[in-house]
């Protein structure tokens, strides 16, 4: 295994003060360094294997390569410390929400705010504001809550976040359109879509080593999922409109699913028989055989729905309709809309579950969060950005 840092000689190796916000010109060479990490993983096998791979993503690594020769940064930076270069791919939009394994906490992105923010869910106010970002697109929490994952596909990397302190640790280089992220039920992986090369990178959080670069998918974005046994990792790929089925054990693509219109978000539900599928392009829910490995039927439901969101129990399917800002409820037994809650900002992905399946967590447009009751099926408070404490 090949750690990700270690791509970047480490001649006079520094650690990078948190004091004062780094001068333009050294933000400039921070962000040309997270480049040129990307550039050097990348294989020219990989190009080869990846046509479709943007050239502006090739050649601004190239350009950037040149400033290696005598500067290196450490991965133990502040989020004051990061570097802001200009949006690589602004027009993908798409939100992100993730709560703390003990629910005190609820950590948000849109991808059109260059921040993350911190919610105290017991209080519904907001406790932390979390800079440093550019285009934020995936968070999750690792199992025992001690770190949070903030992926961003500007800065091509995976930010590594004490959930305590707020600050960044570590980060991991994948290179420009790192997007949709999943751990591993223990936290020992993190898998990492790239929507601009195309790949699934398998990183291991436990030394920040690079397991594999998994090659031929189209674009894959938001849309990644383990299977409940661990053996399976579901890919969405928004070219192609398809879901690649991606061996654990081999790191290798052992299959596909076709079918959908403008593919969005996807659950699977417990047994690991059943896949859940967003359909923006079609307004409906796609459900899918994955004994069969094809879609065994359609449910209409709002316009535009981007999210596809499985509740504690698996009976219902919770679709963020994006146009309509609404949640259609669809059962799972009768593969049926039986309720929509409204009241919504733009909502799409980004619904979250309490455990006791009590409540639901919808994010806004605004970075609001929107509380549903699910026996009302109801929306009963909305917790609001307001001025939250920058994290230093």
């Amino acid at each position: 295994m090949t750690s990700l840092n270690a791509l970047v000689p480490h001649a006079n190796k520094r650690s990078v003060r948190k004091s004062a916000p780094p001068t333009a010109p050294t933000q400039t060479r921070r962000h040309d360094l997270v480049i040129a990490r990307s550039f050097l993983q990348m294989s020219p096998a990989r190009f080869s294997s990846n046509p479709s791979a943007p050239m502006k993503s090739i050649l601004l690594a190239l350009t950037s390569a040149a400033v290696l020769s005598a500067t290196a940064v450490t991965t133990a930076v502040s989020a004051a410390d990061t570097p802001s270069p200009a949006a690589f791919d602004a027009a993908i939009k798409n939100n992100s929400l993730a709560v703390s394994p003990d629910e005190r906490l609820a950590a948000v992105c849109n991808s059109d705010a260059d921040r993350v923010i911190i919610y105290d869910l017991p209080s519904g106010k907001p406790l932390r504001t979390l800079t440093g970002f550019v285009t934020p697109r995936n968070i999750v929490y690792s199992p025992d809550g001690k770190r949070l994952y903030v992926s961003d596909s500007s800065l091509g990397t995976v930010a590594v976040i004490d959930a305590a302190s707020f600050e960044t640790v570590a980060r991991y280089p994948i290179g420009f359109g790192a997007f949709g992220t999943t751990l591993s039920a223990d936290g020992r992986v993190l898998y990492v879509n790239s929507q601009a090369a195309s790949t699934v990178t398998v990183v291991d959080t436990a030394n920040g080593a690079a397991q594999a670069v998994i090659p031929g998918f189209a674009q894959p974005r938001q849309g990644i999922r383990l299977s409940p046994d661990g053996k399976t990792v579901y890919v969405t790929n928004f070219l192609g409109d398809k879901v690649t089925i991606v061996d654990v054990a081999t790191h290798k693509i052992a299959g596909e699913i076709t079918g959908f219109k403008q593919l969005r978000a996807i659950s699977v539900t417990k047994d690991g028989k059943t896949l859940f599928a967003a359909n923006s392009g079609s307004n409906e829910i796609a459900v899918v055989d994955l004994a069969k490995r094809e879609i065994v039927k359609r449910v209409p439901v709002g316009q535009d729905p981007y999210g596809a969101a499985l509740t504690p129990d698996g009976r219902f399917v919770f679709s963020g309709n994006k146009v309509d800002n609404s949640l259609s409820i669809v059962d799972t037994a009768t593969l049926t809309v039986v309720g929509t809650v409204t009241g919504f900002n733009e909502p799409r992905q980004a619904i979250v579950f309490s455990k006791d399946g009590k409540s639901a967590y919808v994010l806004n447009k605004d970075l609001s969060v929107s509380v549903v009751d699910l026996a009302s099926r109801s929306i009963t408070k909305t917790l609001t950005p307001g001025t939250a404490a920058a994290a230093r």
